[in-house]
């Protein structure tokens, strides 16, 4: 299956997304601040957007959506939505100043993969969990509803953390990683706190206790599982590393023989071609299967390469030409040689998988001469700067990002 997606109405197109976008747009004000956190179940997820398949791979950005809903609501109207979008940039922002918590997830997930070949009781916790085979009903019903849809509701994506966490006592980088194994829109940042959150690692001594009651009445009583944990006590974990600059614009010029490379963290390339990148070569890189040790779902994969292909496609006339799909850097090294470029003009890839890739092929194009420029967008430069803190602090500033956007 290459460029469509299986689960209905996700389709990696960004026509598909702004179809979306135009439906959701009269809902996004008091309608999404009263019902937001219900979660209906498959097909009934009408009170929020299911738009993060779209803006996680930037099919549709971040500002675009903002300008949609604005344009149809006042910010006061649209707080609670104004606020979800941004909280995406926060957590960004937030781990691009602290790379090292990326690092320690990976380090923590192999850790925890290790030592399910040696616990067998681990491993068979970990395996019935993954297959929604736990005995607790709505636990159960989120793990198929993912691995068949790709998708989950906010809402439940933190009762089936906290239950993951504090009433399976699995590994939370397990569940950390079954995510992002199989979420559509699985981001590094958003997924890898998320769960540090949920676990009490995020802010300190704050969890997430999933509750029976709270389940009953956010699922219209579908659900209300019983045996869960009665409390959540906060996991042990080290303290935050110092914080580093958030990342700055980088120089370049759009003057050397240049290729564009599409990659599926942003898939918005035309702020490029604003500053002048006239490539005379694209080619895509898909690092999907970089989010995990072990294999990423097949709707995940083509979902990304059906986003990355359409890209390509809506852009032909001004990347130049076409060099194919691929996840090896060793082959990307040969498409900028082939092509003679002197350098390779990339949309900036913030902390993940994609950015590990990026790192990767620059060093592998090191030894070629052939540079690998990653130009930020004007959103993550105004807002990255301010996660420094808690999102509350960062919320503070919204009207002043807002103004910066012209609302």
């Amino acid at each position: 299956m290459d460029g469509q997606a299986a689960t209905p109405g996700l389709t990696p197109t960004r026509t598909a997304g702004l179809e979306r976008l135009q439906s959701f747009v009269p809902k996004a004000g008091g309608e999404y601040a009263r019902l937001r956190n219900y979660d209906l179940g498959p097909g009934g997820h009408v009170h929020v957007s299911t738009l993060s398949p779209w803006i996680s791979h930037r099919l549709l950005t971040e500002a675009e959506v903002l300008d949609a809903v604005l344009a149809r609501h006042s910010p006061r109207a649209a707080e609670k939505f104004v606020q979800e979008v941004f909280w995406r940039s926060y957590w960004k922002g937030w781990l691009e100043m602290r790379p090292e918590v990326w690092g320690w997830y990976r380090a923590g997930l192999s850790a925890a993969l290790d030592r399910t070949k040696t616990e067998s009781g681990l491993r068979q916790r970990w395996a019935d969990a993954c297959a929604g085979q736990t005995g607790i009903d709505a636990f159960d019903h989120w793990a198929h509803e993912l691995a068949e849809t790709g998708y989950l509701h906010n809402h439940a994506r933190m009762w089936f953390a906290s239950i993951w966490i504090f009433t399976l006592g699995l590994p939370w980088e397990l569940g950390a990683d079954f995510f992002l194994r199989h979420l559509l829109d699985g981001d590094a940042a958003s997924n890898t706190l998320g769960w540090r959150w949920v676990a009490g690692l995020q802010t300190r001594g704050k969890t997430y206790l999933a509750r029976p009651d709270n389940i009953a009445k956010y699922t219209q009583r579908r659900f209300r599982p019983t045996g869960l944990a009665p409390s959540a006590p906060p996991l042990a974990g080290p303290d935050h590393p110092a914080r580093r600059p958030a990342p700055g614009q980088p120089e370049w010029s759009a003057a050397p023989r240049s290729g564009l490379l599409l990659h599926e963290d942003d898939l918005s390339p035309d702020f490029l071609f604003e500053a002048g990148l006239a490539p005379v070569a694209q080619a895509r890189l898909q690092a999907t299967a970089r989010r995990s040790p072990l294999t990423v779902a097949p709707l995940v994969s083509d979902f990304a390469a059906g986003a990355l292909d359409d890209t390509a496609a809506r852009w032909q006339d001004r990347g130049g030409a076409d060099g194919g799909r691929h996840a090896d850097p060793a082959a990307l090294v040969d498409w900028a040689r082939r092509e003679g470029l002197d350098q390779i003009v990339a949309p900036y890839a913030p902390v993940g998988p994609v950015a590990d890739a990026l790192d990767d092929l620059e060093a592998a194009l090191g030894p070629h001469g052939i540079a690998l420029i990653r130009p930020l967008r004007a959103h993550d430069l105004r807002c990255w700067p301010h996660a420094t803190h808690g999102f509350f602090r960062f919320k503070d500033k919204i009207p002043q990002l807002l103004a910066a956007m012209g609302h």
